[in-house]
């Protein structure tokens, strides 16, 4: 569905205007917020976080790329950004964590690991994220905004809400992930009296360990009904072992699919990551990680457009986490934790109803403009985003 000419003339005029991207000095906090919930009349979203760090030449560069359907089929339907980056400002690191909150909360920041650790990566969003946004100023449930993590970054299990006074645990978004299938299995292991004696203390060890990661909520019943009978749902199908259903990127795409078919999100995001088990040494892990993703994007584009309720009323945005270093001379390539250059350059892809079809923009343009440029197409206020959204995107 095209936007009309009077919406898109809107659109593109708040677009110009530094007040519509709700620079935080423009108004005082309680005005930022909406005094009621409003009925949602934006298109659907799907955001692919094309993780893990992904370099520009195997993804976007049609002579090198490993994502073929990414470039060649999806590229023309939409307006490519092949020149987007993330700042180069001292204290911004180029890692998976940082690069996924500058895309949820539209603004740069340090980030320190909450525990205090070296390496860590749990980090907490200091400024609302698109989830928070969406529900706190519309009527749209939990299992309507959703993040969809690897098994592997419980770290990132997070990222669906910040520490804001004004947003907050309240409006965050629901998660998919083999860890919060894990916490739903125990918990219902538990109580249909499964275990005794030394393995019932095991499994109370286990679980209290698992929910002790989910340190802001202190709700243990569960993730409400919808998300509870989605798990269940999904038990019935892979059973309780793990050895059946798919594992990594793999495993992403089967959730997004099934959530979009069962639960029906209006937002949703799936963290793909697979491109960095390029960290073993062999650099096949990484290829071969980008062209899982391709193919994830292949799925949920055909599940999309079978779907009558979302053809035709999705909008799909695409873009890394972070890039990758160049230096052949290091003995595992393809790293991104030095904060190169290359480390900083990325690009983002849109497509869907309202996107201007078959451009490429290659002025250079920041991660953190996806947020308030999304946002801006859902028709939702996001008054933290510091970034000016990106005009081009308008059809």
């Amino acid at each position: 569905m095209e936007l009309s000419v009077d919406r898109r003339t809107v659109l593109k005029a708040a677009l110009m205007g530094a007040g519509a991207l709700g620079f935080p000095a423009l108004a005082p906090a309680q005005s930022r917020t909406p005094a009621r919930r409003l009925g949602y009349r934006g298109p659907k979203v799907i955001i692919v976080r094309f993780g893990g760090g992904v370099r520009r030449r195997e993804t976007i560069d049609r002579a090198h790329s490993y994502a073929p359907y990414l470039i060649h089929d999806l590229a023309p339907r939409g307006t490519l950004f092949s020149n987007m980056e993330i700042s180069s400002e001292e204290g911004i690191d180029t890692s998976h964590g940082q690069g996924t909150l500058n895309l949820l909360i539209g603004r740069y920041a340090h980030y320190a690991d909450v525990r205090g650790e070296t390496l860590g990566d749990r980090f907490e969003a200091q400024h609302p994220t698109l989830f928070e946004y969406l529900r706190r100023g519309h009527d749209i449930a939990p299992h309507e905004a959703i993040l969809v993590n690897g098994e592997d970054r419980t770290d990132e299990e997070f990222y669906a809400f910040s520490n804001h006074t004004e947003y907050g645990l309240p409006w965050r978004g629901s998660v998919l992930s083999l860890y919060r299938f894990k916490c739903y299995l125990l918990r219902r292991q538990l109580r249909e009296g499964r275990f005794e004696g030394d393995e019932l203390t095991q499994k109370r060890a286990q679980l209290a360990k698992l929910e002790a990661l989910d340190y802001r909520d202190q709700n243990r019943a569960g993730q409400g009904p919808e998300i509870e009978s989605f798990w269940e749902r999904w038990r019935e199908h892979y059973g309780e072992s793990g050895l059946v259903n798919p594992r990594g990127d793999r495993l992403l795409t089967e959730l997004s699919i099934r959530a979009l078919r069962e639960l029906r999100p209006r937002l949703l995001m799936i963290n793909y990551n697979d491109p960095d088990y390029v960290h073993w040494g062999n650099r096949s892990h990484y290829t071969r990680g980008i062209a899982i993703i391709d193919e994830g994007l292949r799925r949920l584009v055909d599940v999309v457009n079978a779907d009558p309720e979302y053809r035709d009323d999705t909008i799909f945005a695409v873009v890394p986490d972070c890039g990758r270093d160049d230096n052949r001379l290091m003995r595992v390539p393809f790293q991104h934790h030095f904060n190169s250059q290359s480390s900083r350059e990325i690009f983002a892809l849109l497509f869907g109803p309202g996107i201007a079809r078959g451009q490429v923009v290659d002025r250079s343009v920041e991660q953190i403009a996806m947020t308030g440029t999304l946002a801006h197409l859902m028709g939702v206020q996001a008054p933290y985003c510091v970034a000016p959204a990106l005009e081009e995107a308008l059809a």
